[in-house]
């Protein structure tokens, strides 16, 4: 009830109500009939004066039942001792449970938190009424979580309960991906540098949350501080050490403390207890010293007999007369509005009692635990202790864990101004760790009053959230939650904020403008529909017919000397071919099917090499005919009619065993091209072997340059008879359309590529056209004359 400082003792009343919870709680469960029936409590109360000698004098004073301590030996028959409650202060249980443990006595602490008293080889015997730190700095980080803080600094005492406290909350806030802008630690005597260095690094911290670890003894002269240096915008999450700590509720510090949100012990009432404190009197009230140290500080008057025994005491000099009323004073002896401390030794005095209560209900036979109640063993009573359950006045169940810890139940508390200034404690939710609807934080949001000038959730982060379209990217050296958004790459999508990574869309998808959702890639290819592949169409379609009409030229005028001096019937064969190049082109517009695929690179191989065959078939036999004019000449043999259809079916058929060969081993098909062009889908015929295309083409390129070698060797022939000329350049024309194809095709994209191919094949073909029969066309038709033998004969005699 007492504590001694430099001014003597002291007393404190709220200590007097916890004094009077314990006697209220026996009183009631003598009156229960239901509960140790013909059975009374008793209990001893001892005063340590916070002192540890003293507190160890007192337990084994309370174990030997003799005014002089005894260790090992109890004086006492009967009653026999049931269980200690205490100590408020961890340090203070840790002891006595040392000590108690020994004996298996059961011991139930209203108030010591630490969770060094979990170890149950150590404390076998240790219990508590109130949850332990581990449950409470585990809430702390989920409460800032709750909140979206993940940005936050910690200040805690350098103490064991800071370090524990600091463990715990980083692990759980590490394990959210949230992050620790800093940890600095206070102790009572702090110098005014120290402190100006943790002000400074908590103004400077970008982290706007700050969660406090530490009595409200230790917080103030930090706070004092950041009066002095203005530091604002800082939100503090209280631990239950000072989250209702009267020091820190005066209105010099709401400019910093308002709006903080922290935990404190679970608050209750108990039915008739604020009746019960107030009908007390000095004459009706066990432990008579204490309770008039409570009248003389409550009612400012003084007992004659017990002078000198407060510290105001010289100066008082009204007489207490016991008579006075305490039901008109307000204090904290009599407030009992929100009961902590009070609660929790009434709980433990209900645990006692239930406990006692199983013991009595046991039989010997089927139980190991049973003897009579009158003469029992610690041990016996502490199994039961283990498996208590005991609902109170407030609906809530208690028992205890393998460790002695109760079901965890927090107030949440909010700092709020009053209106004259000072700070309130408003309760506006709980933690609750057996909440039945799974949510363990039950919150009322309405009732919350932040710090903030808008009255909105404070906001710590150290990076802003990434929108969708963007995903982290983690600063170089720095915590996770130091990053920067950069937007999702090229066929990526994220849809969810703060994405650490982005995805790739299906292959037949690609992003939209905002990179979050992916829809369908647009499928091309070269139709009949698109601009291009009509124009290309009807160009091919327009071109094989002029091939065609050259042809019905050459029949009406097959009799004439151009006509039969360059090999009539190879001519015709060479116009057919011409005009199925210039149809071959159709094959490579529309939707690539496996047989369009099969017929484009057929049609196209075959025909070329059909014309080409034709031309070197035109040279060979112009070079031929001149040559055998010489006398003994052997090549006479070779100037017969056969030679040239020899020559086109062996260079044809050569073509056609490579295009069997490739489409035998290595079929062309259709395939979805997703690389030519991003964001779209290109449906292309795969050529399966770019080695087999490339010999096709090559071939085609070997028979073409023999043609124009051998054109070009023969260009001194006469004109009029020969047309080595034209050969020389339809070949020189077509050769260098397929050079130039080669490096433009490498270029393009998706169904220019294919429309490269298709824009050879008309030129090409219009290149032989042109080179081959336009001067031929043009004089059967508008020069007749030189259409004659007479002038073919001639000029030719004369160039001899």
């Amino acid at each position: 009830m007492t504590k001694k400082d430099q001014r003597g003792l002291m007393f404190l009343i709220e200590f007097y109500q916890h004094f009077q919870a314990l006697r209220f709680a026996v009183e009631e469960i003598n009156k229960n009939p239901a509960l140790l029936p013909n059975k009374t409590l008793g209990f001893y109360v001892y005063d340590s004066c916070a002192a540890l000698r003293r507190e160890i004098e007192g337990t084994l004073w309370i174990l030997s039942g003799r005014s002089q301590e005894i260790p090992n030996y109890c004086c006492r028959q009967n009653p026999p001792l049931a269980a200690i409650i205490g100590h408020s202060k961890s340090t203070y249980s840790i002891l006595m449970a040392h000590i108690l443990g020994l004996y298996k006595y059961p011991q139930i602490s209203y108030y010591s938190t630490s969770s060094l008293l979990n170890d149950r080889t150590l404390f076998p015997s240790f219990f508590r009424t109130v949850p332990s730190d581990a449950f409470q700095f585990k809430g702390l980080a989920k409460l800032v979580l709750h909140f979206k803080w993940t940005w936050v600094g910690l200040i805690a005492t350098n103490d064991d309960y800071g370090n524990e406290a600091i463990k715990i909350i980083t692990q759980e806030i590490v394990k959210e991906e949230a992050c620790v802008a800093y940890t600095v630690y206070i102790t009572s005597n702090l110098v005014s540098r120290t402190i100006t260095n943790i002000v400074n690094i908590i103004k400077e911290s970008s982290a706007n949350v700050v969660i406090a670890i530490s009595v409200g003894a230790y917080l103030a002269p930090l706070l004092d501080e950041m009066i002095k240096q203005n530091v604002t915008g800082k939100n503090f999450v209280a631990s239950e050490a000072w989250s209702i700590s009267n020091l820190l509720s005066s209105a010099k510090y709401s400019p910093i403390l308002s709006g903080t949100i922290g935990f404190a012990f679970q608050s209750s009432t108990i039915p008739g207890f604020q009746d019960y404190l107030n009908v007390i009197n000095p004459y009706n009230t066990p432990g008579i010293t204490w309770v008039q140290m409570l009248w003389e500080e409550t009612f400012g008057c003084t007992f004659s007999v017990l002078t000198n025994q407060t510290m105001a005491m010289n100066n008082i000099k009204k007489k207490c007369t016991g008579e006075e009323s305490l039901e008109g004073i307000q204090n904290a002896y009599n407030d009992v509005s929100k009961l902590r401390a009070s609660y929790n030794i009434y709980t433990a005095m209900h645990v006692i009692a239930q406990a006692l209560h199983d013991f009595s209900q046991c039989q010997p036979l089927f139980e190991d635990y049973c003897s009579d109640s009158g003469s029992f063993k610690p041990h016996q009573l502490l199994h039961y202790f283990k498996n208590v359950r005991v609902k109170l006045s407030n609906n809530r169940d208690v028992f205890f864990d393998k460790y002695g810890n109760p079901p965890a139940v927090y107030d949440i508390v909010n700092w709020q101004v009053g209106s004259d200034g000072s700070i309130k404690h408003v309760k506006v939710g709980s933690y609750d760790t057996l909440n039945s609807s799974g949510d363990i934080f039950s919150l009322d949001t309405s009732s919350l009053s932040w710090g903030t000038v808008n009255q909105e959730t404070p906001r710590s982060v150290c990076s802003y959230n990434c929108p969708i379209g963007f995903k982290k990217l983690i600063r170089k050296g720095e915590p996770v939650c130091c990053y920067h958004c950069v937007p999702c790459a090229e066929g990526e999508v994220s849809n969810q904020t703060n994405s650490i990574e982005c995805w790739k869309c299906p292959w037949n998808m690609w992003p939209n403008s905002a990179r979050d959702k992916c829809f369908p890639k647009p499928i091309e290819f070269l139709s009949y529909e698109d601009h291009l592949g009509l124009t290309l169409a009807a160009t091919s379609a327009f071109s094989s017919m002029v091939p065609m009409s050259i042809f019905r030229l050459y029949i009406n005028y097959k009799d004439t000397p151009i006509v039969r001096a360059n090999n009539y019937s190879v001519s015709c064969i060479l116009l057919v071919s011409l005009s199925f190049c210039f149809l071959s082109a159709l094959a490579f517009i529309g939707y690539p099917q496996p047989e369009k695929c099969l017929l484009r690179q057929a049609a196209f191989g075959l025909v070329f090499a059909l014309c080409v065959s034709c031309i070197l078939a035109k040279t060979i036999i112009v070079v031929f005919a001149f040559m055998a004019t010489k006398p003994g000449s052997s090549l006479k043999k070779w100037t017969t009619p056969r030679v040239p259809y020899m020559i086109i079916t062996i260079c044809t058929l050569v073509q056609f065993i490579m295009c069997v060969t490739w489409f035998s081993i290595f079929p062309p098909f259709p395939q979805y091209n997703t690389e030519a062009k991003p964001g779209i889908i290109v449906v292309e015929c795969d050529k399966n072997s770019q080695f087999a295309f490339w010999c096709m083409l090559g071939y085609l390129g070997f028979l073409a340059s023999v043609s124009f070698t051998v054109a070009f060797l023969a260009r001194r022939l006469p004109d009029n008879f020969n047309e080595a000329t034209f050969i020389t350049f339809s070949m020189l024309a077509f050769l260098s359309v397929w050079v130039y194809f080669i490096p433009a095709s490498l270029s393009a994209q998706g169904k220019f590529t294919i429309a490269m191919e298709v824009f050879a094949i008309l030129t090409s073909s219009w290149a032989i056209v042109v080179c081959m029969f336009l001067p031929k066309c043009f004089i059967i038709l508008f020069r007749p004359e030189k259409n004659s033998r007479e002038n073919i004969m001639g000029k030719w005699k004369g160039t001899k």
